[in-house]
C-alpha cells in the first residue's frame, strides 16, 4: 500500500511542459485562496488536487478520490501530497466571487492569447447541461436532448480550428439565448484589442442586431446564420427561380448559393445575405401525425420523386469580403465547434463537477476549460500533424505505469507503457521534448510569459508551418 508508484506515470512529462513555460506557477499565484487557519491546506496543493482530478477524466468531485493516494504525481507537480475531494469544493467556496472571475478569466485569455497573432475565426454557440437536483439556476429552458429537464447553459467562446476556449459563462436554464451572452463577448473582444479575431461566426441563435452591432461597431467580419422568419421565408421563395446560381459541385458539396440584401424588422439598415440550398435526392420520406395522434410515414413514389425536387436551404447574413462560393464552406466548417462541445461534456468534465451554487459551477467551467487548453497545446506539440481528442490522447500521453525508486538522495521513475503503440508514444515524447529544447535555448532568460509566448509560437509553426513568400518567375536571359 506505500509503494510509491502511479497509474499516469507520463504526467511527468506533462508537468515538465507546464513547468518550462511556468504557466502552473502563475496560475497558484494568481489565485485570490487564502486561509486564516495554520492548519488549512496550502493553495498549490488545492490546485493541483484539482488540475490532476480534471486532467484524470473525473466529472464530479467524488471522482478526485481516484487520484488522491497518486504519491508519484503529487511530487511530479511539486506538491507536497493532494487534498481530498472536500478539501476542494470548500476551498472554491472559500475564493471571493469578483476575484474568482479576474483570476479564471485572464488564466485562459494567457492560455490561448500568444497564438492569435495569425488571423482566427471566433465561434460563438451555447451548450445546454442537464442537472438532475435544485441547484440554484436550475430552470426548464431550451434543451434539446432531454426536454423539460432542469439545466444551466454555457456560453462559449472557442478559437475556430484549434479548438481552444477564451471563455465559458454559465447562466441559468432560461438564459440560452445570445442576449444573455452579450456582455461576455464585448468584453472578450475589448480585451483581445489588436488580436481581435478575422471572423466573428455564430449560428442562427446569434443572427440578430445585437451581435451584429457589436461587430460592425468594431469593423470586424461576421457570418451570422439567420432564423427562418416570415420575410426570410419570402426572400427565400423570391430568389429560388432567380438566375445566378453557383454551380453545384463536389467541391461544395452539391451546395449553390445566391446572394441579396435583406433588413429585416429591428435591423438598423439593410445587410449582404447569402442564400444556400442543396437538392434532396434519394431516400426521402415524411413523418406526420393524423388529429388522433397516429404517427403516419408517407414514403413518395419512384415516378412522383423523379419530377419533383426537395430542397434543403440555409440563409447567412455576413459583410466578410469573401466569394460567395467561399461563403457555404466557411460556414460548414462552424460544425468544428460542436466537437468542441462534445468533447468537453463527454471526455471532460463540463457536464459535471455541479453544487448547490452556480458560483462554484462557473469557477470549474474555466478551470476544465483550462486545463483542457493546456492539454491541447500538449498534445499539438506531441503530435502537430492532427488533432487528438482526450478518448485517444491519454492512453497514448499520460497512462503508463510508473515506480518511483529512490537511492542516494535521487528518485528514479520506471514506466511502463500499456498501450500497443509505444513507437509512436515515443515519437511523440520526442516532439514534446524538441518544443521544449527550443524554448529554453531561445527564451531561457526571459520571464515566465515570454517563455509561454515561444512555446505556442514553436508549435503553431508547426501546425501550420512557416509563412511562404510567392516565388519571383525567372528572369529571361539576354542574348549569349
Amino acid at each position: 500500500e506505500q509503494a510509491q508508484a502511479t497509474p499516469h506515470g507520463q504526467l511527468v512529462f506533462f508537468a515538465e511542459f507546464l513547468a518550462t513555460a511556468g504557466v502552473f506557477d502563475r496560475w497558484v499565484e494568481q489565485c485570490p485562496l487564502s486561509y486564516s487557519s495554520p492548519n488549512g491546506s496550502a493553495k498549490r496543493d488545492v490546485l493541483g488536487t484539482l488540475m490532476l482530478g480534471v486532467l484524470a477524466g473525473g466529472k464530479r468531485y467524488a471522482h478526485i478520490a481516484r487520484v488522491q493516494g497518486d504519491a508519484v504525481a503529487a511530487r511530479a507537480l511539486g506538491l507536497s501530497g493532494l487534498v481530498s475531494e472536500d478539501s476542494v469544493r470548500r476551498a472554491l467556496k472559500a475564493i471571493d466571487e469578483a476575484g474568482a472571475e479576474r483570476w479564471m478569466r485572464q488564466a485562459l485569455m494567457d492560455s490561448v492569447r500568444d497564438a492569435l497573432s495569425r488571423p482566427w475565426v471566433l465561434d460563438l454557440d451555447a451548450t445546454i447541461k442537464p442537472l438532475y437536483g435544485r441547484q440554484q439556476g436550475a430552470e426548464v429552458g431550451y434543451n434539446p436532448h432531454k426536454p423539460g429537464r432542469p439545466s444551466h447553459v454555457l456560453h462559449s467562446f472557442i478559437v475556430g480550428n484549434l479548438r481552444l476556449v477564451l471563455d465559458a459563462v454559465l447562466g441559468s436554464g432560461k438564459q440560452h439565448t445570445s442576449r444573455h451572452g452579450k456582455a461576455a463577448l464585448q468584453r472578450l473582444l475589448d480585451e483581445l484589442g489588436e488580436q481581435a479575431p478575422a471572423l466573428v461566426r455564430g449560428d442562427c441563435g446569434y443572427g440578430n442586431e445585437d451581435i451584429i452591432d457589436i461587430c460592425e461597431q468594431r469593423g470586424l467580419p461576421y457570418l451570422l446564420r439567420l432564423r427562418q422568419t416570415a420575410n426570410v421565408k419570402r426572400l427565400i421563395e423570391r430568389l429560388f427561380m432567380r438566375q445566378g446560381w453557383t454551380r453545384a459541385t463536389s467541391l461544395s458539396q452539391g451546395w449553390q448559393a445566391i446572394e441579396d440584401e435583406l433588413r429585416l424588422q429591428g435591423w438598423s439598415k439593410a445587410r449582404r445575405v447569402v442564400v444556400l440550398r442543396r437538392r434532396i435526392r434519394h431516400d426521402v420520406a415524411l413523418q406526420s401525425k393524423t388529429a388522433g395522434g397516429q404517427m403516419v410515414l408517407a414514403l413518395p413514389h419512384d415516378e412522383v420523386q423523379d419530377n419533383a425536387k426537395l430542397w434543403e436551404y440555409t440563409v447567412l447574413v455576413s459583410n466578410a469580403a469573401y466569394d460567395i462560393e467561399a461563403i457555404g464552406q466557411l460556414y460548414r466548417d462552424r460544425c468544428d465547434c460542436e466537437n468542441s462541445f462534445d468533447e468537453l461534456k463527454n471526455q471532460w468534465g463540463w457536464s459535471g463537477f455541479t453544487t448547490h451554487d452556480m458560483r462554484r459551477s462557473q469557477i470549474m467551467a474555466r478551470v476544465v476549460a483550462l486545463v483542457y487548453n493546456w492539454w491541447s497545446w500538449y498534445v499539438r506539440a506531441a503530435n502537430p500533424g492532427a488533432r487528438r481528442e482526450a478518448l485517444t490522447s491519454r492512453p497514448l500521453l499520460l497512462a503508463a505505469v510508473g515506480r518511483a525508486a529512490t537511492s542516494g538522495g535521487q528518485t528514479t521513475l520506471y514506466l511502463t507503457p500499456m498501450h500497443a503503440e509505444v513507437g509512436l508514444i515515443k515519437s511523440m515524447i520526442a516532439n514534446v521534448h524538441a518544443a521544449l529544447a527550443h524554448v529554453r535555448r531561445t527564451a531561457e532568460q526571459l520571464p515566465g510569459p515570454d517563455r509561454w509566448r515561444a512555446l505556442l509560437a514553436y508549435i503553431c509553426q508547426r501546425i501550420v508551418g512557416p509563412p511562404t513568400l510567392p516565388t519571383p518567375s525567372p528572369a529571361l536571359a539576354g542574348p549569349g
